[in-house]
């Protein structure tokens, strides 16, 4: 047993470091991660690996003991920089003395990094996220290159984020290390995930004594292993209030010493001396580390103030506080502040004789105010979502009375409210910010919503509609496919006898479509939604007893005459046969053409790509317009009618964005491919590289048909690829971008915290992000990967203004309407399998926060509108693609709906 005890991990650069019971806590320096250091990536970025030596040498000078190196960015080749810098630290003698941390979450990276580097080092990480094969496939070799290693608290499963997983993941890590692949035990370094607190979640408060506890097991359990953890993460809430934090780190780090952490990853510069720490924080600080009391994270809020350096001297106005009861409801619920409204609803509950009197009484005084100041354009949306908040956390604390309240008096029925609306996505849709933005606008003036989420399939709507006897249904939809749903439904209620109204919502939706398509199938009302502040009026005037037959009536005639009038109003256009409109093509002269063949055919992955990138391509002008404020970023911030509350939600858009980039919330990945393409038969594009396994693949396209004037042709993307009859050989690229990986569970936390504002935030974040992954990722192949316009400097204004060369057209949009070509792509990329998007039914993408589509280089491709196709094009397309008439023309109806 005595030399049992004396296994110690031994580490080494120039110079041995050996980690003994004995030793202090060894501080891992992480200013040589591209992801720690914003002056380290960008040296790494421009290649000046000398200038980069520096922060590594100045890392060892003020105290690590070991150094992280890690290069994983998008826009840097991770192989080659790693391997460059550190034969670079090989030659720096003061540097080089101490262990190195080879960190990426790239295997070939990793490897590539044990080959060169001297002394024994420490492996940053491995785990069971994979699978066990590729985890003892990763540890065997670990072992043989002679390093230590970071074993990450992840298995298939996902991350561990209370005591329980943690144990267990650790258990079987180190089992499968020591008992199958024999690795020395004092040579693993546990990592059981440093996470915040004080976040205002309930499940987040036991963050930091989970992780104390398990690191006391694993310590006493697993015999010589070590404990590491970013440290920093623990105080993520308390961002901009050093003060605060310091005391947070150092608290956490006195009671996980003592647990037996041993290494870690922390700034100096943001610890305080423990024994320093003021009382009363401290306190305060321990109180929420500790999760000694329920009201901890609230009391460390209202600390953090009197604390906060020059900040503590602007003072929070509370004088409303001391206003009557129903005023200081009122206010909260306008304002949307929620810091106190439990307290008052608290107080209103002990002022009546029966809780449900809280919410018939207090809470809808207080929302008809809001209501009204929406309604009259004195409040806007976002802050609207923010009353919700406050609404339902009051009506969340209310709900356990009154259940108590009817187990007394069975009696006693629910609260009355103004009616119950089902609302869904349909069948093989995944967008929801919309719906959800309705749902949570007529819940706050009295609605009942049951919301059934996304992809809800008819059958469903229709039984659940029945089961809770709704007041009305509404349907959304964002991609063209849905909007045969909605038709399908109307007639399926119709059939069903229903007497409920139907709303109709979604970007893809409009009046013209709804009195067209959708109000002929249906006897009772059909009304379209197109805003939100629409929604209350309109379900209000349905729903009235007194005034609801007349607004039926009136609304079915309404309709009627704008369908009679659209219908009128429809051009009547000539339309061409297809061979005719072939004739009539779009022309290039290929022989002059420029074709640049691609810097790099074939497939590519992108995976864990870092969002902060994203921040500079976000185009902000379609976040606002998702929250009915319209105007253009940033003109809108200093707009006099919104310009308040835009900059209020832009500024909470910041924080939110923030916080998902730092704590990696969401997940980016890309799968892009540019290969040898040829225009065949006019329409079809045929892409083959037997290189990388592509061959014979056909991107179907269609192309316009109607009669055009002289010297105008009917235009297909087909034209913008070389007729392989030229010889010439031409390109073409694909591709697919996601930044939705975790935004269901996201605002799923949100949801679960009564908190639609959070939640519905941060799906439009989400949307955002991924709209900017497929500019900045276009840039990319213009620029670097197909190279054609290598020269580029376009402002981010200007790529939003699409002033740069080349197209990228989309599947589902007016160049291509037929999503069915997605799924060609998804079989050229193997999109599902690479990165992990799939299609629905209906060929929507899921996470919803996804971007497909095509590249053209060709200078002369444009964007244009196919317009509608003649039956024998639907045909000839059907014949090319291989499917039956019947399924092509119900496609191709539903495309061109409009």
């Amino acid at each position: 047993m005595k030399t049992e005890n004396k296994k110690y991990l031994k580490l080494s650069g120039l110079e041995p470091l050996i980690i003994t019971p004995e030793s202090n806590f060894i501080n891992v320096g992480e200013r040589t991660n591209v992801a720690g250091s914003k002056k380290f990536l960008r040296l790494i970025k421009e290649g000046d690996f000398e200038e980069a030596l520096s922060v590594a040498r100045e890392q060892v000078e003020n105290g690590a003991q070991i150094i992280d190196v890690n290069m994983d960015d998008g826009l840097i080749d991770g192989k080659e920089a790693m391997v460059k810098f550190l034969n670079l630290v090989v030659a720096e003698p003061d540097i080089s003395r101490v262990p190195i941390m080879i960190d990426s979450s790239k295997w070939e990276i990793i490897e590539a990094g044990l080959q060169v580097v001297q002394g024994k080092c420490v492996v940053n990480s491995i785990s069971l996220k994979e699978g066990e094969a590729e985890f003892i496939h990763h540890a065997k070799l670990i072992k043989r290159y002679g390093a230590a290693v970071i074993v990450m608290a992840f298995d298939e499963v996902g991350q561990a984020d209370n005591y329980e997983r943690r144990i267990e993941i650790a258990k079987r890590s180190y089992d499968i290390l020591v008992n199958q692949v024999k690795f020395a035990p004092e040579d693993i370094i546990f990592d059981l995930n440093i996470f915040p607190v004080a976040t205002g979640m309930d499940e987040h408060r036991k963050n930091a004594v989970d992780f104390i506890e398990a690191t006391r097991w694993v310590r006493e359990n697993l015999p010589h292993v070590s404990v590491s953890g970013g440290v920093s993460n623990v105080s993520f809430s308390f961002r901009g209030n050093d003060p605060v934090r310091e005391a947070m780190h150092s608290v956490f780090l006195y009671h996980a010493i003592k647990a037996g952490m041993n290494i870690g990853i922390v700034n100096p510069a943001m610890l305080e001396v423990y024994d320093n720490i003021p009382k009363d924080l401290l306190e305060r600080v321990e109180d929420v580390m500790l999760n000694r009391r329920d009201d901890a994270t609230e009391r460390l809020l209202d600390f953090a103030e009197t604390v906060k350096g020059t900040a503590k001297e602007s003072k929070i106005d509370l004088s409303w506080r001391e206003e009557p009861l129903q005023d200081r409801i009122t206010r909260a619920l306008v304002k949307g502040i929620d810091e106190f409204i439990l307290e008052d609803i608290e107080e209103a509950r002990q002022s009546v004789s029966k809780p449900i009197e809280v919410i018939e009484g207090h809470l809808m005084t207080g929302m008809n105010v809001v209501g009204d100041l929406f309604g009259s354009g004195k409040m806007f949306l976002p802050q609207v979502v923010k009353s919700a908040r406050v609404m339902k956390k009051a009506v969340a604390y209310l709900l356990p009375y009154i259940e108590e309240e009817k187990l007394k008096n069975p009696q006693i029925g629910d609260s009355k409210n103004a009616g119950k609306v089902l609302m869904a996505t349909v069948k093989g849709d995944v967008h929801d910010i919309g719906k959800n933005i309705v749902g949570v606008v007529l819940a706050c003036n009295n609605y009942e919503i049951i919301d059934l989420g996304v992809m809800v399939p008819p059958e469903k709507i229709i039984a659940t509609a029945k089961e809770e006897n709704v007041d009305a249904i509404g349907l959304s939809g964002l991609i063209t496919p849905s909007l045969d749903e909605m038709v399908f439904l109307a007639k399926e209620m119709q059939r069903q006898n229903f007497k409920v109204p139907l709303l109709i919502g979604g970007a893809t939706t409009s009046k013209a479509h709804t009195a067209v398509k959708i109000d002929p199938e249906y006897e009772c009302a059909v009304v379209h939604i197109n805003d939100a502040s629409r929604a209350v009026t309109v379900v209000g005037d349905l729903l009235k007893k007194e005034s609801s037959v007349s607004y039926k009536e009136n609304l079915k005639k309404e309709y009627d005459n704008f369908r009679k009038d659209f219908l009128k109003r429809q051009r009547v256009k000539t339309y061409i046969s297809i061979e005719e409109a072939r004739k009539n093509k779009f022309q290039i002269n290929w022989k002059t053409s420029e074709i640049k063949k691609p810097n790099q055919l074939g497939v590519q992955i992108l995976k864990d790509f870092d969002l902060n990138i994203l921040k500079d391509y976000i185009d902000w002008t379609p976040f606002f317009r998702s929250w009915e404020l319209h105007g253009r970023f940033p003109n809108i911030l200093k707009d006099e009618i919104v310009g308040k509350q835009a900059t209020e939600l832009f500024a909470d858009a910041q924080k939110m964005l923030d916080k998902i980039i730092s704590e990696k919330l969401l997940e980016a990945r890309a799968v892009f491919g540019i290969f040898e393409a040829n225009t065949v038969n006019d329409d079809d594009i045929t892409i083959q590289n037997s290189e990388f396994r592509i061959q014979n693949y056909f991107f179907r396209t269609l192309r316009q048909q109607s009669q055009k004037a002289a010297g105008k042709p009917n235009l297909a993307l087909a034209d913008f690829i070389a007729p392989k009859e030229t010889g010439i050989q031409d390109y073409i690229g694909c591709f697919c971008v996601s930044t939705g990986f975790g935004t269901a569970e996201l605002a799923s936390k949100y949801e679960k915290e009564h908190d639609d504002y959070n939640a519905i935030m941060v799906k439009a974040l989400a949307d955002r992000l991924a709209e900017a992954f497929a500019e900045f990722l276009h840039k990319k192949v213009r620029t670097e990967f197909w190279g054609y316009a290598s020269e580029e400097n376009l402002s981010n204004e200007d790529l939003i203004s699409e002033k740069y060369k080349g197209i990228r057209p989309a599947p589902g949009y007016p160049a291509c309407p037929d999503h069915l070509e997605k799924i060609t792509i998804w079989e050229v990329l193997e999109v599902k399998e690479n990165i992990g998007v799939e299609l629905t039914e209906s060929l929507a993408m899921w996470p919803a926060a996804s971007v497909s589509g095509y590249y053209y280089a060709n200078p002369e491709a444009r964007y244009f509108g196919l317009g509608k196709i003649k039956e024998d094009q639907v045909k000839d397309f059907a014949k090319r693609k291989n499917i039956n008439l019947e399924e092509a023309t119900n496609w191709l109806k539903t495309n061109l709906a409009d």
